[in-house]
């Protein structure tokens, strides 16, 4: 593993990073407030290729690695994690799983408008469709229904805690359609949000990542073509937990970021901010959290790129992926608390930001696996 990155990385980094300062940071207190869906921030996303960074160009992509893709979303997400996991389940859990296992006609009509993030002008983007309100991290009970009626399937059923919920064109919905054989009998099928019997809930009032629209979706009886089903009869199951492998890479990476915003919050207020006749980042306590943060966020990071090497290498990246989401989400909950510590009261205000990344990194032990579900991903692949 090399850890020097190319040019052209370096130049995605700086790309994301000077995107996230000029078009993610103003109104990003406001955004949070009113759980406002950061729109334009997404499409200027989509015209830099960011919405479909790794898909290969003959399907709208940017043909990008997916070390350029984690650098990406660190930086974003330094600013402003409502907007990077848009780009996070648009990229890891839409598109790449489109682009692994979808058919050519698949790919020619929904994987291309979503890797460009734009169709006929309009912002066009995809979510992820697993979590039941009985169905969490036990994904495999789906009550959802994909019953198989010749020619066409009919959908029923309820799901929930949905990214781009509502602002979705395309979902990817994981439904049961020979409940007989428990996982094996799970179908991912691609339905389109303006079919008939498709109804989207309301969204979500949650404490972080508050510009995300997180909302249920409901189908009565939604009629879905045949060759919208993703894969064989019966590849539902397996096709999320490989598509969520990669998806943790995703999500690792935005709280990676969330743990880089915190510190580095934290470095510019120890320096000025005076206490006892001096500013505080010459006392030692304060040192001693900073070196903390700084140490702990440099293995996290390691940990991210090492499982987008090995994604990038063909290598098997599930154990690396959930150690990078495990380590890197937590991480992200303990900087941003000791971000506002080291801000003191000013911590405790909106204007300061570490409040904001606190309660946005709380998610990111939750979502796509909680921190329990990858400690029995890593055990189990280790006791084989």
């Amino acid at each position: 593993m090399n850890f020097q990155f190319t040019e052209e990385q370096l130049m995605i980094k700086q790309a994301a990073r000077d995107f996230a300062i000029a078009e993610c940071l103003p109104g990003v207190i406001e955004r949070d407030e009113q759980q406002k869906f950061p729109k334009e921030q997404i499409t200027k996303l989509a015209d830099l290729g960011f919405m479909g960074m790794m898909v290969d160009p003959q399907y709208g992509g940017s043909g990008m690695d997916t070390i350029s893709y984690v650098l990406a979303m660190e930086e974003i997400s330094k600013i402003d994690a409502s907007v990077s996991v848009c780009m996070s389940v648009n990229n890891s859990l839409v598109c790449w799983g489109l682009e692994a296992f979808g058919t050519e006609e698949q790919k020619q009509k929904y994987l291309t408008p979503l890797a460009q993030g734009k169709k006929d002008g309009e912002l066009y983007i995809g979510a992820f469709l697993l979590s039941e309100p009985e169905a969490g991290s036990d994904a495999s009970s789906q009550h959802t229904t994909a019953e198989d009626m010749g020619d066409h399937y009919l959908v029923n059923g309820t799901k929930n805690w949905i990214t781009n919920g509502s602002t979705s064109s395309v979902y990817l919905v994981m439904a049961q359609t020979h409940p007989e054989q428990k996982s094996h009998g799970i179908n991912t099928l691609i339905i389109e949000k303006g079919w008939p019997g498709v109804t989207v809930g309301g969204k979500e009032n949650k404490l972080g990542i508050r510009g995300s629209d997180t909302t249920s979706v409901m189908f009565d009886n939604v009629k879905v073509p045949k060759e919208n089903r993703v894969g064989e009869d019966g590849f539902g199951f397996k096709f999320a937990m490989k598509t969520l492998a990669g998806g943790r890479i995703g999500i690792a990476s935005q709280a990676l970021g969330i743990a880089s915003g915190a510190y580095e919050l934290a470095l510019k207020y120890s320096k000025e901010r005076k206490a006892f006749g001096k500013e505080i980042m010459h006392h030692q306590a304060i040192q001693f959290k900073l070196a903390d943060m700084a140490t702990r966020i440099e293995a996290a990071r390691a940990l991210c790129l090492k499982a987008a090497w090995q994604k990038d290498q063909g290598q098997d990246y599930t154990v690396s992926s959930s150690m990078a989401k495990v380590f890197s989400s937590e991480t992200a909950m303990w900087a941003a608390v000791e971000a506002v510590q080291i801000h003191g009261g000013y911590g405790f205000v909106k204007e300061y930001h570490v409040e904001r990344l606190m309660r946005d990194a709380k998610i990111t032990q939750i979502y796509e696996g909680t921190s329990e579900v990858q400690r029995i991903v890593i055990s189990r692949l280790l006791l084989q």
